[in-house]
Parts: structure tokens; C-alpha cells; sequence
């Protein structure tokens, strides 16, 4: 089979093709569904021992990986992604994006991020590691005690 911009696509020796076209597509469907994200259409193209770390977890396994996503989509009651940009070079996807989270009981947060995915020799993703500041994007949502929590970050940290 040949490789478009548009779908994830097997080669005849049954390799991936992934390209940042592809991924920003495929991302953006992932979570711009009705509502709820919907993983299923790309978890196949994440390999079965993906490495998963983010800002609070490090996941390992595909079914680990599956029921992070599941518990993230419970616990919210929209989520939404905009990808600003997607680079690929080699192996390697980057990834930026903004996540707009509205949990059950509280305001809508957007969470400004960046995605690092590292492909294996068959090209499924094998490693992901997404960076963001999940405090202070949350904290920058609630009245007065965002402007303190950056206030503090700045005199402790800036």
C-alpha cells in the first residue's frame, strides 16, 4: 500500500507509516470527538510495550496505556485538543498542542503542551513523553489563587 498525508497506512512488509500530517489528524479526531476522546482508532499504532511519562505517571504497556486514557476520559466531561504544530525528524514526532479539559464540577481548564514521540523499527510508537505544566495551568483557571501561584513560582523559581 502507498503512504498519503491523510491515514496511517501498512507497507506490504507491515510497517507503519506515520508522518506529522498524519499524527496531527489522527490526534485532533482523538479528542475533538463529541465530547468524551476516543483512543480506538489510534492505540493500534502504538506498540504493544509503549513507555508512556507524562508530569504525574510513567505507564508501560499498551493495556496500561489504554486504561490511562479510559480513566481520563471518565473523569472528564469534554476534552478537546487544538495541534499547533507537528514535526517529524527520523523517528521522532514533536507534537504542540493546547488541551481544553472541563471536568465534572469544575471550570474548563487549557492546558498548554508538547508531545515527544519516538517510533520503533516496525513504526509504531513506542515511547511518549508529554511535557506540560498541569499546576499552573489549572491554577491560572481559579480567581485570585492564580495570579498568587505565579506571583510565588516567580519570586521562588523566575
Amino acid at each position: 500500500m502507498e503512504h498519503t498525508d491523510k491515514e496511517l497506512v501498512d507497507k506490504s512488509d507491515g510497517q507503519v507509516v506515520l508522518s506529522a500530517t498524519t499524527i496531527k489528524s489522527l490526534w485532533e479526531k482523538t479528542y475533538n470527538t463529541s465530547g468524551k476522546p476516543d483512543w480506538s482508532h489510534i492505540l493500534p499504532y502504538y506498540d504493544d510495550e509503549v513507555i508512556f511519562r507524562d508530569s504525574i505517571q510513567e505507564i508501560r504497556g499498551i493495556e496500561s496505556f489504554r486504561e490511562m486514557t479510559e480513566r481520563l476520559a471518565n473523569r472528564s466531561k469534554a476534552l478537546n485538543m487544538e495541534v499547533k504544530r507537528a514535526v517529524m525528524e527520523g523517528l521522532f514526532l514533536f507534537i504542540e498542542w493546547e488541551m481544553t479539559i472541563s471536568y465534572k464540577r469544575n471550570p474548563s481548564s487549557v492546558l498548554y503542551g508538547a508531545s515527544r514521540l519516538t517510533l520503533n523499527e516496525y513504526g509504531k510508537i513506542a515511547e511518549q513523553r508529554d511535557y506540560y505544566d498541569l499546576w499552573g495551568d489549572i491554577f491560572d483557571n481559579i480567581p485570585r489563587f492564580g495570579k498568587a501561584y505565579r506571583k510565588f513560582m516567580k519570586r521562588k523559581f523566575g
